[in-house]
């Protein structure tokens, strides 16, 4: 910088770096700012220096950093863009000196006459975040009414940028936070429409199916593809509402395993025998391989029964006519690896991570031609989780998904110490 020796450049670095560091270290954004202008004042040698934030609302300036003993008279005070040195700074995104503010009308006088201060020199500079003006730095009054230089601008526009990251900082911090506040409010909407919704319903579909089943016997065979109707729908909606209730369980921390020996083998084989018959009925072959072990685990047999169904119903679900669905089972390392492989639709790579959310679907509502909530998928998360276990899926669009999850052969000491009521 001309005119300035060695030594002061090296100062005046030291003095800029020393501002960098405070971006992490200071207590809080005000105290920062405040360490901004008085570095600006002191840099350029002037009497004092402020910051002005553009508010969006108003769409005028806003002053954000004082000195303190013209703070309370600033607060409320709106600086147009239009008809002000700083509006003109702001708009154009530009530095700029004014030597003489009584010989220029862009001054906006309103500020003197509040703080009873008189502006005679000023420079200022844009506030620029990610390409953004979001305020203006200025300073006024270089002593001994001495100039303003490129020098002092160079400074300022520096001072300036450290600013604007300080308070884009500060702006993105607030919008994570209500970010976090609005999904909170969305998981706990969701979680009390789950337990209702599974309270609810359970009654008036157990009497649905209860009197349905009934009439079966006595009704003529006219009327029985009716009344079949009427219970493989009333069916339907009763798994929905189990499902429900299974992650209600899992989000209250009502829900424990009961863990003894079972063989996932035979988990297999009756998921299989279940399933057939679906399967069958949508030209999909449903093949399993638990090799010649019994592949037996400390679980809920229940519990890994409903995670392995809702897999398999969700690759059936997806699997066009002529595919295929594979269960294998094995030991690996200390656990038991179940995998439902299938031939299906696939899911795009920016999906996989969403799809053990409750009520997600990979298709949207407008588009999807597959049934059910997307519950399926949370619920069998939430019933291998409960063991200590964990499940991921791996998958390539219109190729086919697989999903699979480890459980420890041994309960783990998270599911057995689990002290909450007992829920099937």
């Amino acid at each position: 910088m001309q005119g300035m020796t060695t030594n002061e450049r090296i100062d005046d670095l030291e003095r800029l770096l020393e501002v960098v560091r405070g971006l992490t270290t200071a207590p809080d954004i005000e105290s920062f700012l405040q360490t901004i202008i008085t570095e600006a004042s002191e840099m350029t040698d002037s009497e004092l220096a402020s910051i002005l934030e553009y508010d969006a609302e108003a769409k005028e300036l806003r002053f954000l950093t004082t000195i303190w003993f013209d703070r309370d008279a600033l607060r409320p005070v709106g600086v147009p863009l239009e008809g002000s040195v700083a509006g003109e700074v702001f708009r154009k995104g530009l530095p700029l000196i004014i030597q003489d503010v009584k010989a220029d009308r862009r001054h906006f006088k309103v500020v003197d006459r509040l703080t009873k201060h008189e502006t005679r020199s000023l420079a200022a500079v844009p506030l620029i975040a990610r390409g953004e003006t979001i305020g203006v730095l200025e300073a006024l009054n270089k002593r001994d009414d001495a100039h303003y230089t490129e020098e002092d601008l160079t400074i300022m526009m520096t001072l300036g940028a450290i600013a604007a990251q300080a308070i884009r900082n500060v702006h993105l911090e607030r919008q994570v936070r209500v970010a976090r506040i609005e999904l909170a409010e969305l998981e706990r909407l969701k979680t009390d429409f789950i337990a209702i919704a599974s309270h609810e319903l359970r009654t008036p579909l157990g009497l649905i199916l209860g009197h349905a089943t009934f009439l079966r016997e006595f009704i003529g065979k006219e009327h029985e593809p009716q009344l079949d109707t009427i219970i493989k729908n009333a069916s339907r909606l009763k798994e929905i509402v189990e499902s429900l209730s299974d992650v209600d369980n899992v989000q209250a921390g009502v829900a424990r395993i009961r863990s003894h020996m079972v063989s996932l083998a035979k988990i297999v084989e009756d998921v299989v025998l279940t399933f057939q018959d679906e399967a069958e009925s949508k030209n999909i072959t449903l093949a399993w391989d638990t090799g010649n072990s019994p592949c037996l685990v400390e679980a809920d047999g229940m519990k890994i029964n409903i995670a392995l169904s809702n897999l398999v119903k969700n690759a059936i679900q997806f699997t066009e006519p002529g595919g295929k669905v594979r269960i294998e089972a094995m030991e690996d390392s200390g656990y038991m690896k179940v995998s439902v492989s299938d031939t299906g639709i696939g899911i795009p790579a920016r999906e996989l991570p969403k799809v053990f959310d409750r009520f997600y679907q990979v298709e949207t509502h407008l588009t999807r031609k597959h049934g059910g909530m997307g519950l399926g998928l949370a619920v069998a998360k939430s019933m291998i989780e409960l063991h200590g276990g964990r499940i991921w899926a791996e998958s390539e669009e219109g190729k086919g998904s697989a999903f699979t999850f480890l459980l420890p052969i041994e309960a783990s000491t998270k599911a057995s110490k689990t002290t909450a009521p007992f829920v099937e």
